[in-house]
């Protein structure tokens, strides 16, 4: 490979186990917005983390516009890693767009996973009347764009806010902004354009792999329709709404995200061992 996958992604790995489970942050995010879930499978796991080229402690000088305009560049990383630590039947969790990450690379090499555990997924952010609404009008995020062009500051604490959309927890939104202004604005950018115009509607029937949906109550990022849409496309698909609020419950509800994920692997555990006997 072209560079070291490991430094290039910021790949850290921990835990007692060895089933592998790989934590895949959400836009503009690093590896650190897991810490108050990941350590609760570190017992039991070979628990993964990793950063996005231009997020976190990555390899900046690794960042290439043509190969991250799409979200194919992000999930070719995701199989980079998994080839590079030898990953058979691997748990992908992602949160946001880091569930359509994995969800691509899972269609591209289904053997290195087994399941994908998806915190607030979106398909398409756009609306498309009068068979889907994603959110959002072109409009709007075109609007975001321009916020980032002229006022990245100020995008990243409206941004923030709006994401979190919860009062109970305001240092998520904090965390969320201060994690926003450490990125290079320019990487940032493009970034949120290949993020929030994707479209990856129709891939949705092709993942052969069982999927969990995490939905929150009042998430405006990706709301409760747009959950809906995707178990009603994912052939093997399961929906658990959450008393979480807002885009973001590992951060701000850890406790019934680390209670929901276990839940739902011991019931794939036990659907496993029962079709053997």
């Amino acid at each position: 490979m072209e560079r070291n996958v490991v430094v290039r992604n910021n790949v850290t790995i921990k835990g007692k186990g060895t089933k592998p489970i790989l934590f895949a942050p959400g836009f503009g995010c690093d590896q650190s917005v897991w810490s108050r879930v990941s350590k609760s499978f570190e017992e039991d796991y070979r628990v993964i983390l990793f950063d996005y080229v231009g997020m976190g402690k990555s390899d900046i000088k690794a960042f290439d516009y043509e190969k991250y305009s799409t979200l194919n560049g992000y999930a070719q990383d995701v199989l980079d890693i998994c080839e590079e630590l030898a990953l058979k039947d691997a748990i992908f969790v992602g949160h946001s767009v880091g569930s359509m990450i994995g969800m691509i690379a899972s269609l591209r090499k289904p053997d290195y996973f087994s399941s994908l555990i998806m915190i607030g997924p979106s398909p398409c952010y756009l609306n498309h009347p009068p068979d889907y609404f994603g959110g959002f009008e072109k409009e709007e995020l075109f609007g975001l764009m321009d916020m980032m062009d002229k006022n990245y500051i100020g995008w990243a604490n409206s941004f923030a806010s709006t994401i979190t959309n919860d009062a109970e927890h305001p240092e998520v939104a904090e965390e969320l902004e201060d994690r926003f202004c450490s990125t290079d604005p320019v990487v940032a950018r493009n970034f949120a354009e290949t993020c929030f115009f994707a479209d990856n509607r129709e891939d949705l029937p092709r993942v052969t792999l069982p999927t969990l949906i995490l939905q929150c109550s009042e998430d405006v990022i990706a709301p409760t329709v747009v959950g809906e849409y995707m178990n009603q496309r994912l052939p093997v698909s399961t929906i658990r709404y959450m008393e979480a609020r807002g885009h973001c419950p590992h951060m701000s509800h850890p406790d019934e995200t680390v209670a929901l994920i276990h839940e739902y692997l011991e019931k794939l555990e036990s659907e496993k061992i029962g079709g053997l006997t």
